[in-house]
């Protein structure tokens, strides 16, 4: 059975995760990327190398043509599953899938999920939740914003962008069209939106979608960078949120049309119990969280997501059984806290001490020079920990960081 995957840059949940899942399940794994060089390094040293081939992956017209030819030449080609956990890929493998008469996320919902100006549009007009925001196309002036009324502070970030990138939150008129030039002149094409800050507990909620029923797998609260940047510092396992929040969440969810495979949802809590999303990425959590999330909940995780893009139903107690679990987990980055060459550093790392695992993975390697970047990649490493309590986790993760040392020389 071939399995076609999608991929921009090689990420740990593929690389990690998803490609090990799929030899598990006996599956030819063909890799589409723009990024051929660095896919074949990145597999270089494993038993069973995917093949990977170029393509135009941000053209779904290109994947499609590209595997109906492999397809043709070779019966082996023949798709069972066009899959991707890229933020970028969702609306490409969704009308690849459905091309091929294989199980398919809903393209509407990927675009939704993705366009953070239509999915505030959309959840507006469903009558869920209506979050004041403003849309920016590329090249527009900035100062068209100040027509929208917007309540400060607001947030403002790319339409379609991700991890953190280029998200700010400004305090004022001035400020927010000061910010927004600054962005245009880094990414000329890119759509900017301006929206209401949301404030309350940030919190993710993670679900798994079969076709027949979407499981809820529980969900992390999330610490946040000092304003104004919002990198991800911290993430901590919350096995149920309260069943009034999900209910709010997945209503929402239901309304862009979430159902087949996975979604790391990020919403807030407010003090009066309202939940309001922030973005819905359509895909896996990532940054080692669903490495993490698969060790809390002692299940193949990765296996379960490619199995529903294989048009198996899932257990149907998935959702009770991640909600029972005993273990609660710490995921931890380590950022740069300035521009320079990473001069120190500790390697991979696991240790197994007093009922707890700790897994420390380094993302930057020893020599390299950066920016300080003030986005998720500021990232040097990520310490993940998993144990009976959350304050022996807390202090698993504190320890390692008290025993170890990151340098960077300007």
């Amino acid at each position: 059975m071939r399995l076609y995957l999608l991929a921009l840059n090689p990420t740990d949940s593929v690389t990690d995760g998803f490609l090990p899942a799929a030899a598990r399940l006996g599956l030819r794994v063909t890799v589409l990327t723009d990024h051929v060089e660095a896919h074949r390094r990145a597999y270089a040293e494993r038993e069973s190398a995917p093949e990977v081939i170029e393509c135009e992956v941000r053209d779904f017209r290109e994947v499609i043509g590209l595997i109906s030819r492999l397809r043709l030449a070779d019966s082996t080609g023949t798709p069972f599953a066009v899959f991707s956990n890229s933020d970028h890929l969702q609306t490409q493998a969704a009308l690849a899938a459905e091309y091929f008469g294989l199980p398919a996320k809903d393209w509407k919902a990927t675009l939704r999920a993705k366009n953070k100006g239509e999915l505030r549009r959309h959840l507006t007009a469903a009558g869920l939740d209506a979050v004041r925001s403003a849309e920016l196309a590329p090249g527009q002036d900035p100062a068209a914003l100040l027509t929208a009324d917007l309540p400060f502070p607001v947030v403002l970030k790319p339409r379609e962008g991700v991890a953190s990138e280029d998200v700010t939150l400004v305090a004022d008129a001035g400020e927010l069209v000061r910010r927004a030039r600054e962005i245009q002149a880094r990414r000329p094409g890119a759509a900017l939106v301006a929206e209401e800050f949301l404030e309350g507990q940030l919190c993710t909620l993670e679900t798994l979608g079969d076709g027949h029923r979407r499981h809820v797998l529980g969900g992390f609260r999330t610490r946040l960078s000092p304003p104004p940047d919002f990198i991800e510092e911290v993430l901590e396992f919350v096995p149920a949120h309260p069943p009034a929040v999900v209910a709010q969440v997945l209503a929402q969810l239901d309304a862009l049309g979430v159902g087949l495979g996975a979604c790391h949802t990020e919403f807030v809590v407010r003090p009066d119990g309202r939940a309001r999303l922030v973005e819905v990425n359509y895909r896996a959590i990532g940054d080692q969280c669903d490495l993490m999330l698969a060790d809390i909940l002692d299940l193949p995780l990765f296996e379960h997501i490619l199995a529903a893009h294989l048009g198996l139903e899932l257990p149907a107690d998935l959702g009770e059984r991640c909600a029972a679990t005993r273990l609660r987990a710490r995921n931890e980055v380590v950022c740069a806290d300035r521009a320079g060459t990473l001069t120190a550093a500790p390697g991979p790392y696991d240790e197994d001490l007093d009922g707890v695992r700790l897994a420390y993975r380094p993302l930057r390697p020893v020599g390299e020079r950066h920016e300080h970047y003030r986005t998720n990649r500021d990232y040097l490493g990520v310490i993940r920990a998993v144990g009976p309590e959350q304050a022996a986790v807390d202090t698993a993760v504190a320890r390692f960081v008290a025993a170890n040392r990151w340098e960077i020389t300007p």
